[in-house]
């Protein structure tokens, strides 16, 4: 993804999004593969100063905001310790940078939320905790992962408005992962679909929303409630079966036990992503 760029990453639960999202911040070990932030490769085993180094420029805003803070630290602690531990201001401004992160995600008058504790917030006014003490860090990639599903409807929008706000204000990187296809169009520049562990299309967020090619996006697309759903997906077509065991996954496309589109060859080799547009791409063999 390119420097302040929005990619919305979208699928079903057990996709593997959040794992995709805990190798990047380097909670869970990759098994293969690379992860290059910033152009620079974090090492399998990194040394505790690159760890560092990496957890400083990429951040995490969790899905849950009722168990990412310690109930036992207050509001001032939980975002004040990445300044402290990155050692990124003095102690003697460090009130003062809490109050203007807190002041940035809407907690206003700051003043007033530096002593409540977990329990004495709202679930909006949580998430906005998690999303300041991710600020804090003050990183160039931020990985929200689906951090507007566990809060109310009615204050779903707003989350989502602050944190394109501060991704355009601090010229962020911002990977929104979410199950909704119509909040990644909300939010995004470009839309990756997961299946089974493996992007099946991506694409600009306005193509990938009006022309989707994988059949599984499509799918996503007519799942998706809308008074002209009919109108703009076509003929409906429903998939079989279940999702695979990612542990013992199929030969050939993940995908192909489901699909209405299935052909023989579709079950003897993965196919590999086929350019479709200027940026667009998918994994399909319906478009050789």
């Amino acid at each position: 993804m390119e420097k302040g760029e929005v990619i919305g990453l979208v699928g079903e639960s057990g996709s593997g999004k959040t794992t995709f999202a805990r190798m990047v911040v380097f909670l869970e070990r990759p098994t293969a593969g690379e992860i290059l932030v910033g152009g620079r490769t974090l090492p399998r085993r990194p040394s505790t100063h690159r760890l560092r180094e990496h957890r400083r420029e990429v951040q995490m805003i969790f899905q849950d905001p009722y168990s990412s803070l310690d109930p036992r630290n207050s509001v001032r602690y939980s975002v004040a310790r990445p300044l402290r531990s990155f050692g990124l201001v003095p102690r003697s401004a460090e009130r003062e940078a809490v109050e203007e992160l807190l002041d940035q995600v809407g907690l206003v008058p700051a003043a007033d939320f530096l002593r409540r504790y977990p329990h004495e917030l709202s679930g909006g006014q949580r998430q906005r905790v998690g999303i300041a003490r991710a600020l804090a860090a003050q990183p160039n990639l931020i990985l929200a992962d689906e951090p507007t599903s566990m809060l109310d409807v009615s204050i779903r929008l707003t989350i989502m408005n602050l944190l394109l706000d501060l991704q355009r204000s601090r010229s962020l990187s911002l990977v929104f992962i979410t199950h909704d296809l119509g909040a990644a169009n909300y939010m995004s520049d470009r839309i990756a679909i997961m299946y089974a562990g493996r992007i099946q299309e991506i694409g600009p967020a306005s193509e990938v929303m009006s022309k989707p090619k994988h059949p599984y996006t499509q799918l996503l697309h007519q799942a998706a409630p809308g008074p002209e759903n009919e109108r703009r997906q076509g003929a409906h077509f429903e998939a079989k079966g279940d999702p695979p065991d990612l542990t013992s996954l199929p030969p050939g496309c993940p995908f192909a036990p489901r699909c209405p589109f299935v052909q023989s060859r579709c079950q003897e080799t993965l196919p590999d992503l086929r350019q479709v547009g200027a940026a667009h791409r998918v994994r399909c063999v319906l478009y050789d």
